[in-house]
């Protein structure tokens, strides 16, 4: 492993396994399904999101986001509303139930980063996370796909 980019490709798929075991582990325990988890998450900074758009979004292809979206349908998670600025598409808004799912699991989630993290400074923390933000933003930019950040603008809360 010579070049540091070597470490973070090796460091980047370590993570993306313990996130992977980590999201089985919540989805037995009644938590969300990984895509419910991202499709919510997006949503609600965005706001409602048509088909189309997700497609865009995601880069997937229109049938996986209708299954994923149906899925979240049935257990409540997300409805189709009337596009609010008077499109023709119908759009996907998170549901209370969705929100409140959203909202357990999340805080599920940076209580585990919290303890993973409990011996770092808080300078630390604050790097690492704008590393990763500033890594991730570098991914988005690369692919033409940016994410709406916390900071980025208005959420829909449900």
């Amino acid at each position: 492993m010579g070049k540091p980019t070597h470490l973070i490709e090796y460091e980047g798929m370590l993570l993306g396994r313990y996130a992977h075991l980590s999201a089985r582990g919540e989805q037995r325990a009644g938590g969300l399904e990984r895509s419910a988890y991202i499709l919510l998450s997006r949503i609600r900074m965005q706001g409602p999101m048509s088909l189309g758009q997700l497609s865009e979004a995601f880069g997937l292809d229109v049938s996986t986001l209708h299954r994923q979206t149906a899925a979240m349908r049935r257990e409540g998670l997300a409805e189709r509303i009337a596009d609010p600025d008077g499109g023709m598409a119908r759009k996907f808004r998170i549901t209370a139930e969705g929100a409140r799912r959203l909202d357990r699991q999340r805080a599920e989630i940076v209580a585990g980063i919290d303890q993973v993290v409990e011996d770092w400074t808080a300078e630390e923390v604050a790097a690492f996370a704008a590393f990763l933000k500033r890594f991730n933003a570098g991914i988005e930019r690369r692919g033409g796909r940016p994410w709406p950040r916390p900071s980025d603008g208005p959420s829909e809360g449900g």
